[in-house]
């Protein structure tokens, strides 16, 4: 991916376009980065209105887009749902069909909606315009309950900051676990957030905060190799089984065991960018067991094998010279 075309037409959001910006559009050259050819594009370059009464200067058309290895819809005001201008519709089409990422922020999945090319697929969107896409779009699958989805070469995700979160995915798809961990350090936010909407939907709050598991979930990563179950770390949490899980569940949006799960993949492509070790060593590094379990989970977390993963990311940390020490 070269290549990034950003779309915004009258009435965008602001904070989601520039978090488009921030992730693809940044030169983070001097962190060994690859910078994209990014650009900003819409219909009729010149003023566009944003929703919030100020407006930018767009000076590219929509041309570039159609070469680009990346178009991202940034969201349009809910009046521009049931009629998308048909030019960025045909964007979008053919974006599908010559095999480029689609990414959606917010609304913005109901421009990839508009262009068809969602029937017979899942997405997602914010928890409140679910519905209406599911109305407007019954040929998709729309799940409320995630803070993004892929399917196939199409990416939307739900409201405001889960748009960096499927930035992030992309970027670790393209670029690798590692330096999607170096943007995500610069960004100040998490490398991969667990759990989804169904987090920040209406519900009362509690009484009183949880406990901070933080102590933990440290212990867990700590300690990735080790078979570790729900009743051992409920006795290091000091609760019980049922308590830690609920709480845990509450805390992160998901499982102890997915938690786990996903924390054990993504060491295992550190390890399988940074280091030399056979298979066999990163699967008991993980916790995996075996390296075919490792690839089982790999695959399934990731769509590749562990081997063409490396093939394409290893990056080997230089040894430090002998001297490194002494000084």
């Amino acid at each position: 991916m070269k290549t990034v075309a950003l779309v915004v037409l009258p009435g965008f959001a602001p904070f989601e376009f520039g978090l488009a910006c921030e992730a693809f559009g940044l030169d983070r050259s001097d962190d060994g980065i690859p910078n994209f050819d990014f650009r900003i594009v819409t219909p009729d370059p010149g003023a566009v209105d944003s929703n919030l009464s100020f407006s930018i200067n767009v000076e590219h058309d929509l041309s570039f887009a159609d070469e680009a290895d990346l178009v991202v819809l940034a969201p349009i005001p809910r009046a521009s749902w049931s009629a998308v201008d048909e030019r960025v519709v045909g964007v979008v089409r053919r974006a599908v069909a010559r095999d480029a990422w689609v990414l959606t922020v917010c609304s913005g999945a109901f421009v990839v909606a508009a262009a068809g090319v969602l029937d017979g697929r899942r997405a997602t969107t914010h928890w409140r315009y679910a519905d209406t896409m599911s109305e407007m779009y019954p040929g998709i699958e729309v799940d409320p309950n995630v803070l993004y989805v892929q399917d196939g070469r199409i990416i939307t995700s739900a409201g405001t900051a889960a748009g960096i979160d499927a930035c992030l995915h992309l970027l670790r798809i393209e670029l690798g676990a590692e330096l999607a961990n170096k943007i995500a350090r610069r960004m100040v936010v998490p490398p991969q957030r667990d759990g989804g909407q169904a987090q920040f939907i209406d519900k009362p709050l509690p009484e009183t905060a949880s406990l901070s598991l933080a102590p933990v979930t440290d212990w867990m990563l700590a300690n990735l190799r080790l078979d570790l179950s729900v009743d051992q770390l409920a006795a290091r949490a000091h609760m019980s089984p049922r308590t830690f899980a609920r709480r845990f569940k509450a805390d992160f949006g998901t499982t102890p065991a997915a938690w786990l799960g996903r924390q054990r993949i993504i060491h295992a492509q550190r390890l399988l960018e940074q280091t030399e070790l056979g298979l066999d060593a990163i699967a008991y590094e993980c916790g995996f067991g075996s390296a075919a379990v490792l690839r089982q989970n790999f695959a399934r977390a990731l769509g590749t094998t562990p081997t063409a993963y490396r093939a394409r990311f290893a990056c080997p940390v230089p040894a430090e010279p002998m001297g490194a020490l002494a000084s």
